[in-house]
């Protein structure tokens, strides 16, 4: 069954923020140094618009890799 983009952005975050929320996590970040807290929003942008670019069938792949390397 393939990933649709929103299922795959999903645990995409989930990878990577775990259980916050990366709005939770940018504002943090901000919260704890207002210089990396700019860095961390341009992060989030970046990670959406690859998101956006990418097909949903690279999108499936990378996420394949990506739970196999967390297995091993």
């Amino acid at each position: 069954m393939a990933l649709d983009k929103q299922e795959a952005k999903r645990l995409l975050e989930r990878i990577v923020f775990v259980d916050d929320r990366p709005e939770d996590w940018a504002q943090d970040v901000w919260d704890l140094s207002p210089t990396l807290g700019e860095t961390a929003a341009k992060l989030l942008e970046i990670f959406d618009g690859l998101v956006e670019c990418c097909s949903e069938e690279k999108l499936e792949n990378f996420l394949h890799g990506l739970y196999q390397d967390m297995m091993e």
